[in-house]
């Protein structure tokens, strides 16, 4: 164990003990997001542990200033593949429309494109590869928000039905990565079958394809935080349940119907992913916990693009208007047979 490292700033070994000790749930793996990582988290638990050790997954936040993003939503159209530009995604977003009946119009779009796909099967034994850009928070407990830049991550998610302990793996590059260059497994605390926290094709394939039942499913088995309204930790859901994931077209159609169906989704003409791309955004905001998350869609393909969370309102920190926490891009997305490599590039 190394306790030569000098506590991290804006925190106390108090504090550090604190979140360590904290109950099951919240470092429970939701294999899916690992997008954006409690950065001080993670640094805490490399004070503790050999750089080697697993890293745990906790739920989507720890703190306000502190914050987890799902990677809202997946690129059912195909792998993306676009050069590593950072885009300026830190202005405030345009006028959010005030219609929903546009964004239920759009989210039945995107169904109806995710429908016309053609989605292999994946095998137990292999692993969906992502590639994404990512920007994280960088805060500390106490400080405001401060976005790091954008680096690269890769995340190999396991298809083992389980139970399992490690669901995944990463690897991260790039200016203020954690641990750059370093692959390490996503890991429980205790072992997982396949399911809402380890969500392999085959359990995917499983659920129904009819939006009313799979919303009614999600609404019994999705946790609800602490100040979340339950509606917001079901829109986050189904953002994490598609994120890192590949999955039947029949089921991918169906969280787009039924994300439709949730009160308060709403449709932003324009919005910018990690990497600079402009698309169409569909977002929801939450009161309860002053959080609001967009999914970024091609305006033409309707293929998904990124995302991107903010924070509403926090008058500690003087937060009166949208502030960007978190934004991602995703870059590719296939299926390869072990862990660890990138898949092989292919075209000229």
């Amino acid at each position: 164990m190394n306790n030569n490292n000098p506590p991290l700033p804006g925190s106390t070994r108090s504090e550090a003990e604190e979140l360590l000790s904290a109950p099951a749930e919240w470092d429970l793996p939701r294999s899916r997001h690992l997008h954006y990582k409690d950065v001080l988290m993670q640094q805490i638990d490399h004070d503790r542990t050999p750089s080697t050790q697993a890293r745990p997954t906790p739920r989507r936040r720890l703190a306000r200033g502190v914050v987890l993003l799902p990677l809202a939503s997946m690129a059912l159209a195909g792998a993306l593949v676009v050069t590593f530009s950072g885009g300026d995604d830190t202005s405030a977003p345009a006028t959010r429309a005030a219609d929903a009946n546009s964004a239920s119009a759009t989210l039945n779009r995107i169904a109806v494109a995710a429908m016309a796909t053609d989605e292999a099967p994946v095998k137990d034994g292999q692993f969906v590869y992502v590639e994404s850009l990512v920007r994280e928070n960088k805060g500390t407990f106490e400080g405001p928000v401060r976005l790091g830049a954008v680096h690269k991550r890769e995340v190999w998610m396991s298809q083992n039905p389980g139970p399992v302990t490690k669901t995944g793996w990463i690897r991260e590059s790039g200016k203020d990565a954690v641990m750059p260059g370093q692959l390490g497994p996503i890991e429980s605390t205790a072992p997982v079958s396949a399911g809402i926290d380890h969500p392999t094709y085959k359990w995917l394939a499983s659920l129904p394809t009819d939006p009313d039942a799979l919303l009614d499913l999600l609404y019994t088995q999705t946790r609800v935080e602490e100040g979340e309204s339950k509606e917001q930790a079901v829109f986050t859901m189904i953002g994490d349940l598609v994120s890192e994931t590949i999955m039947p077209p029949a089921n991918a159609s169906a969280f787009y119907r039924a994300a439709a169906k949730i009160p308060g989704v709403q449709e932003i003409p324009d919005a910018v992913d990690a990497a600079g791309r402009h698309g169409i955004a569909i977002t929801r905001e939450d009161a309860s916990s002053a959080t609001r998350y967009e999914w970024i869609f091609d305006k033409d393909t309707l293929a998904f693009l990124g995302s991107r969370a903010y924070i509403t309102h926090d008058e500690a920190k003087g937060i009166t208007s949208d502030t960007l926490f978190g934004t991602s891009a995703i870059m590719k997305r296939t299926v390869v047979d072990q862990h660890g490599k990138a898949p092989a590039k292919t075209g000229s």
